[in-house]
């Protein structure tokens, strides 16, 4: 099982950072012992900070394949979650101005929260899919994925082109503005539409 990123697929958040908007979706990888255990608390690591909230749509590979086509990416997926990449900001920072390798900002013990499924059939259009992320009951974060650069077949599209996609990888789809900092506990909460899909508390 592998975690699959994708970067700077808001402009908003492009924006909200000074990155450059990219030609071809940005991709990293966060290994399984990055996923924060269900009802574990989020712990600030040590070495950052700075840690940040980043809320993403994520999708749930469900059968092994390589250079799929985007017509027929649909059907590689039939379930849709949400999550959170936390991001050691400071760190990021110091190793993008050496233009190093993110992982060790992103890809930390904890650092992925995957929150409950929902079965792809029960949305209309997954590219009309509304989710926001609460930071002590006050709305932080709201997006929707018709704001994505490239959108969910597309990113299985390009994915499959360099990973082969095997059952069980999930897919962090990207972060819309209002990233932000989290501080000892703080409690998020996660929500598709209405339903509420993670709760975590920050220590």
């Amino acid at each position: 099982m592998k975690l699959i990123c994708i970067g700077r697929n808001y402009v908003e958040h492009i924006e909200e950072l000074e990155n450059e908007k990219p030609t071809d979706p940005v991709v990293f990888l966060k290994p399984d012992t990055s996923i924060l255990l269900k009802k574990q608390p989020f712990f600030i690591p040590d070495f950052s900070d700075d840690v940040h909230h980043e809320l993403e749509i994520l999708i749930k590979i469900n059968k092994v394949g390589k250079h799929i086509d985007k017509k027929f990416a649909h059907k590689y997926y039939d379930e849709l979650g949400l999550g959170i990449d936390f991001t050691a900001r400071d760190l990021q920072s110091r190793l993008k101005e050496k233009g190093l390798p993110w992982e060790k900002a992103k890809a930390f013990d904890g650092a992925a929260v995957i929150g409950k499924w929902l079965p792809k059939k029960e949305f209309d259009d997954v590219n009309n899919i509304d989710f926001k992320l609460l930071k002590n009951n006050d709305v932080v974060q709201e997006g929707n994925t018709s704001h994505m650069l490239w959108k969910i077949d597309e990113l299985i599209e390009y994915v499959s082109k360099y990973f082969t996609l095997k059952i069980g990888d999930i897919i962090f789809t990207g972060t819309p503005a209002g990233v932000g900092r989290v501080f000892a506990n703080d409690k998020l909460k996660g929500f598709i539409n209405e339903k509420e899909l993670f709760s975590i508390i920050i220590k």
